[in-house]
């Protein structure tokens, strides 16, 4: 894709995988929306990609709120009528917890922001998208998705729904151009991986840092997917745990 005067919405954009697509993304030429709940600190960021000659705005945003992610898609759009990439990027992990012990309100949160969070994405994006002849959505998943971790029952299942969703969207869209694609980058150098360290439960826990992979590479792959070359993975979590996955983006081996 030439990202020349694309529209982005990046959400869960404060820090981590979003904040890299972001940065990523800007210099492209791209107009960039940073949507998470952390206002002022997508707005720091928005502000150093501005003086360095991106487009980029910051929008408040609760994606467990349908209301809110509504007001973002409609916010990106209102300019140039149509939205070229969405990234479903934002989610929680913690409380990391067995299921005896984990709280039903926390665990249920993470249900609402990695899950409904992503429907909701999809749900005001799909539209304007399909009436402008095609966009790409990008949902952020995960080797949970298809695994069963100790500690982690709220993660490993909201990954898999997401894996259905972006199943069911492709099959649905596909024809009219929107192009529904999951990332599962492996493990990645954020605060996500600090708290799966804390926790000491599983063995995801106990990797090296070394072994996770800077958050910039999951911000190509994002770029990677959204051209015509990624089109065979459609409807499926491209991974980029693989030697062929990390070089079909341009990654270094690890």
């Amino acid at each position: 894709m030439d990202f020349k005067d694309k529209v982005i919405v990046v959400t869960g954009a404060s820090r981590g995988i979003g904040e890299a697509a972001a940065r990523y993304l800007a210099p492209l030429g791209a107009h960039v929306f940073l949507a998470a709940r952390s206002a002022a600190r997508i707005a720091e960021i928005a502000g150093e990609l501005n003086t360095r000659g991106g487009s980029a705005r910051a929008v408040a945003c609760d994606v467990s709120d349908p209301a809110q992610v509504e007001a973002l898609i409609a916010t990106a759009t209102e300019k140039i009528g149509r939205l070229d990439l969405l990234v479903n990027n934002a989610g929680l992990i913690d409380p990391i917890a067995r299921l005896a012990d984990s709280d039903p309100s926390a665990w249920g949160r993470v249900v609402d922001v990695n899950f409904k969070g992503v429907y909701h994405g999809m749900r005001f994006a799909i539209p304007v998208m399909a009436g402008r002849g095609g966009g790409t959505i990008v949902n952020i998943s995960s080797g949970a998705a298809t695994s069963a971790l100790e500690g982690w029952s709220h993660y490993c299942a909201t990954k898999a729904a997401v894996l259905s969703l972006t199943r069911v969207a492709d099959r649905e869209y596909r024809s009219q151009g929107v192009r529904v694609i999951g990332l599962s980058p492996g493990t990645v150098a954020t605060r996500m991986q600090e708290k799966i360290r804390d926790s000491g439960i599983n063995p995801v826990s106990r990797l090296d840092w070394s072994a996770h992979i800077p958050a910039e590479w999951v911000a190509k792959a994002i770029a990677w997917l959204a051209t015509e070359a990624a089109d065979p993975h459609l409807g499926t979590d491209f991974s980029l745990k693989t030697e062929e996955g990390r070089r079909a983006v341009g990654l270094p081996e690890i």
